[in-house]
């Protein structure tokens, strides 16, 4: 055909449909975010950058994926990923049905969109995931391959309406105590390996087990034969993502994750937003989200439900996280909803890179064990300071609803009994070092709690008190017992109504405090 400007006009014109519906999808994608989120940030900081993708699309089932629950589709799964990637970015869509797989990799450009009714459900086959060099709770060390993962990626998402089951039943170690009668039993005939109370699912997780001194990262375990062997005791976190950027997270649900639910990893400006996360209240190390070293991010508008910690912010532990040295900053906290968990916000224990410019409110806490929960412990160093929190409404907490604890000995509140503590807390005070970290310059305004255990906990370091801590307008009520303050400086509580039956208040060994006015030395 001959062409003349007026062809290539008229072709122009056929092409300017789709290029604009390309634009749309972008500026779509490009503001999920409202920007009122960002009114009245008590620090500087940037808007969190969204990712954008082209309008390329495909589906799993054009590369052989099959929604009979039997059919292992990793393959065709991490397929369409890589088709999306070489193309230049787009959307790959998991449509309704139950999709069984091993790990999924998500790279650069890639959205996974998942449809109404799809439920993702990964094998609980250990050998499908393989070992590999990577950091947990804070430290250098080899685990399984997550569930779903990315590194130095770029421009990734996961959005839509499916859910993601990461098999966690199968991998987790379990304690009596936290189950019924029937339950236990149930879980006996299923088999595995019992010791001291605890099950196991096979007896290399139990080896694996025995081989931790502290935490859960095994030492002494040497050739690839010993890793292999206790393969069942490396659970993965079920969403890794490591150093990436522009990453979102929207819409889906994640539960039943083997050990951390989400763990994004040295990640710049990240959103997760209306995410669901459940894990059973028994669920070993089942935070639901653990954000590290990340910088840029917002967590806005979703739900949790937990068997650990549930919205918590950690920057690495003692040595590898001081060498990292990569602070978790600039972080909104906003609209969230926990249901269970150790604590509802939380920040360490993990914090040996540092904590800053965090800013919490409009949160809801339901049941949970801590309502704010600041760890940490000798050794880790780190300085965790400008914490904002603001608006926090929360009830049936059993144990405090504001917790500074720097003498954390790894166990959830109300495990380890009041002797226990003070005999930890008994030992000769170390100079202040690198290892010695630092909670500061901290404000919390507008808290309510109805029905707590104990309304606040100070307990500092003798070299290293909590300095600087600002709270005002707080209204806790059905509390067992009141405020105590210990190895604090500079504490101001103004507006505070607690109602207990106890002590409303105790001061030992902290200095410039002053509640309602009043002014307490000890």
């Amino acid at each position: 055909m001959k062409t003349t400007l007026k062809n290539l006009f008229v072709f122009a014109m056929a092409l300017l449909p789709v290029a604009c519906a390309q634009k749309n999808e972008m500026q779509k994608l490009e503001s999920v975010i409202d920007e009122g989120v960002y009114e009245g940030l008590p620090f500087e900081m940037q808007q969190v950058e969204q990712p954008v993708f082209p309008e390329y699309s495909v589906n799993i089932t054009d590369f052989g994926a099959v929604a009979d629950g039997k059919t292992l589709n990793t393959e065709a799964i991490n397929n369409a990923i890589k088709d999306v990637n070489s193309k230049g970015g787009g959307k790959v869509v998991i449509p309704a049905g139950l999709w069984l797989t091993g790990p999924i990799e998500l790279k650069s450009n890639v959205n996974l969109y998942t449809e109404q009714n799809s439920l993702i459900l990964f094998t609980d086959d250990f050998n499908a995931y393989p070992i590999l060099e990577t950091s947990f709770e804070g430290l250098e060390t080899r685990r399984c391959q997550s569930p779903i993962s990315a590194w130095n990626a770029e421009n990734i998402a996961i959005t839509g309406y499916g859910v993601f089951d990461g098999s966690g039943d199968s991998w987790r170690p379990v304690k009596k105590g936290k189950m019924t009668a029937s339950q236990w039993k149930s879980l006996l005939a299923s088999g595995g390996v019992v010791e001291n109370d605890v099950w196991y699912p096979t007896a290399g997780s139990l080896k694996g087990a025995k081989a931790c001194k502290e935490f859960n990262n095994p030492e002494g375990i040497e050739t690839d034969e010993e890793w292999n062997e206790i393969r069942p005791w490396l659970r993965p976190v079920l969403l890794n993502i490591v150093k990436s950027k522009k990453v979102l997270l929207e819409g889906v649900t994640f539960k039943n994750s083997p050990s951390w639910c989400l763990h994004p990893l040295s990640c710049e400006h990240i959103t997760i937003k209306d995410v669901k996360v459940f894990n059973p209240w028994y669920s070993q190390n089942g935070d639901a989200l653990d954000l590290e070293s990340c910088n840029y991010a917002l967590i806005i508008n979703n739900v949790f439900d937990a068997g650990d910690d549930a919205i918590c912010i950690k920057s690495g532990k003692d040595e590898d996280g001081r060498k990292r040295g990569e602070p978790c900053q600039n972080v909104i906290v906003k609209n969230n909803v926990v249901l269970h968990g150790h604590g509802g916000f939380v920040v360490g224990s993990e914090m040996s890179g540092g904590v800053k410019n965090i800013y919490v409110s409009d949160c809801t806490f339901l049941g949970t064990d801590v309502g704010l929960r600041f760890k940490s412990t000798r050794g880790r160093g780190g300085v965790v300071e400008n914490i904002h929190i603001h608006n926090i409404n929360m009830i049936d907490i059993p144990h405090e609803a504001l917790l500074f604890d720097l003498f954390y000995g790894g166990k959830g509140a109300g495990e380890e009994t009041e002797e226990e503590l003070i005999a930890r807390m008994k030992t000769e005070i170390p100079p202040v070092t690198e290892k010695t970290p630092a909670f500061r310059d901290i404000y919390i305004s507008g808290i309510t709690a109805n029905g707590v255990g104990r309304a606040m906990f100070f307990n500092g370091l003798p070299e290293m008190p909590i300095r600087n801590i600002d709270i005002k307008d707080v209204q806790i009520t059905n509390a067992k017992a009141g405020i105590v303050i210990s190895q604090a400086e500079n504490v101001t509580i103004d507006n505070a109504n607690v109602e207990t039956e106890g002590e409303v208040l105790k001061v030992r060994f902290a200095k410039n405090v002053k509640v309602n006015g009043e002014e307490f030395h000890n």
